[in-house]
């Protein structure tokens, strides 16, 4: 692979790279502002400019400045290299590059980073983006130096409702224009655009117009700055006291790759981010899927259940496993389109131990999807749940509803707490005998005799299957709230109740058998 230098070391491209997108593929920071991987170049905010050696023989671009002389106590004239946006300069194979060993790209970068705080509001102890904001990074990097401007600065429009989900704050606004190229290239929807020029520029709406297609809480996420806030986490949290693990959305079938932050002095969750994966998301999620976290801490069972009676976890095992004794011919397995893959292996393995040969499968509706990232089955792990079926015949949820109103399904033990249809809540009230493993209220929970209150995606790592077959893991990020476990793991206490045996005892026992699944299915 052809190699350029920057700043003398020799980094790799692929032919069309520029020199800031091979610096990042490299894990090589530039600064930035304006340029995304994912977006059209602007080159707009000049903070990415670097220096660039001549070819051999030829003297370097040299422009004429003036530059303050201290002895003199005045502007002389001098001479600097030009410099050029390394967002926009196509790389060749030779060529030297100085970014961080340049003292004219280091000059430069000063003066962009002086220039954009010029009328900036030093409003950072209010400021949602404080602790990652780059105009706070970059300052300390390239700059930190008081601001020079004694004058008053130029006052914009604050706190102005973009639509549903978004709030702008024109006076933070460094006009990079990603908010703007996010939603005409990405979402297809230019409902954003800048009007004016220099320092009294702003992003604007289009007239008659919300910020409100199904990609807003992305557009907030590409700004660098604090001048878009999601109302979701606005004022909620400071990411300095956040801890986050890399996770998979809970959605839909997409399996965009995310990261969960959480705050580990409560154990709360506080927002859900895309993380980048060119193959599945690049470096995006819809909106749907970054409020999705919200799940974990709303309309939760927490408590064993009992005919209605909240109980212990050991007593209500107890009442489960009694209750899975009388399992005979009539006895079904409803697996969920909603949980890990390591959930309902448990429960396969816990109903072919009770002699259970008839599978069934179901989740949250369908909804809405696009051409984007939104897969019209909103359920993350139907393609893991059907693999740990073993080659076994999977009915769907009219199937199920077909069996239960011909009494040939009587006994139920379930995973999950949705159901694909109403016709299917509706039939589970008939089921005599309903054994539920749970994480949310729902048809599933409240029509069970006894109800083990499971953990969600966000206390227990998992393995999930996406549309394509791509298995990926979501990491754990707070304890298990209540006395909620995960359901592989209660499936495993139900087993020593009833005196069954299970191939599995530990984490690292189920995993290892779900990466056996995951691997015999990507062989078929």
């Amino acid at each position: 692979m052809p190699t350029f230098s920057l700043d003398g070391r020799q980094v790799e491209f692929q032919p069309g790279d520029t020199v800031i997108a091979a610096a990042h593929r490299s894990g090589i920071d530039i600064p930035h502002y304006c340029w995304h991987p994912g977006l059209s170049v602007a080159a707009n905010c000049r903070m990415c400019l670097v220096e660039v050696a001549p070819p051999a023989g030829r003297p370097a671009m040299m422009l004429d400045v003036l530059r303050y002389d201290e002895k003199k106590g005045g502007y002389v004239p001098a001479k600097k290299p030009k410099l050029q946006p390394s967002c926009q300069l196509p790389v060749a194979e030779g060529m030297e590059i100085k970014s961080q060993t340049s003292e004219h790209v280091r000059e430069a970068r000063a003066a962009v980073q002086e220039m954009l705080l010029l009328n900036h509001p030093v409003d950072c102890p209010i400021c949602d983006q404080a602790g990652e904001c780059r105009l706070q990074d970059y300052w300390l990097e390239h700059n930190g130096k008081p601001k020079r401007m004694k004058d008053e600065i130029i006052h914009m429009p604050k706190a102005v409702d973009f639509g549903p989900t978004i709030v702008y704050d024109a006076e933070r606004c460094i006009v990079c224009t990603r908010c703007v190229r996010f939603c005409e290239e990405v979402v297809g929807d230019p409902v954003l655009d800048k009007r004016e020029r220099g320092n009294l520029g702003e992003i604007v709406l289009a007239p008659g117009r919300q910020l409100d297609h199904a990609y807003t809480l992305t557009t907030e996420h590409v700004c660098p700055v604090g001048a878009l806030t999601a109302k979701d986490f606005r004022f909620k949290a400071r990411v300095w006291f956040l801890r986050t693990v890399p996770s998979v959305c809970q959605g839909c079938a997409s399996g965009c790759n995310s990261y969960t932050d959480f705050d580990p002095r409560n154990q709360t969750v506080f927002r859900h981010r895309p993380r980048e994966n060119l193959s599945i998301n690049k470096y995006w999620m819809c909106d749907a899927g970054m409020l999705d976290y919200q799940r974990v801490h709303k309309h939760r069972l927490l408590e064993a259940n009992v005919r209605g009676q909240t109980v212990t976890l050991n007593m209500a095992l107890s009442s489960a496993a009694h209750e899975l004794q009388k399992f005979g011919a009539d006895a079904a397995l409803l697996l969920s389109a909603q949980h890990s893959t390591e959930d309902n292996l448990a429960v396969v393995e816990l109903a072919k131990a009770l002699g259970i040969s008839k599978f069934y499968l179901t989740g949250r509706p369908y909804g809405e999807g696009d051409h984007i990232l939104r897969d019209a089955d909103k359920n993350p792990n139907r393609a893991g749940a059907m693999l740990v079926a073993g080659g076994a015949r999977v009915g769907n949820s009219d199937a199920l509803v077909q069996d239960i109103r011909a009494g040939a399904v009587q006994q139920l033990l379930a995973l999950g707490s949705q159901t694909e249809t109403d016709e299917l809540a509706q039939a589970l009230t008939r089921v005599p005998q309903l054994v539920a493993l749970s994480t949310h209220e729902g048809p599933i929970a409240k029509s069970a005799l006894v109800v083990l209150p499971a953990s969600s995606w966000a206390e227990a790592s998992g393995t999930f299957v996406n549309r394509n077959g791509v298995a990926q893991v979501s990491e754990k990020a707070i304890t298990p709230r209540g006395s909620s476990q995960p359901a592989w793991r209660l499936a495993i206490l139900l087993a020593e109740q009833l005196g069954k045996a299970l191939p599995f005892k530990k984490a690292k026992d189920v995993k290892a058998a779900v990466n056996s699944s995951v691997n015999a299915g990507a062989q078929a």
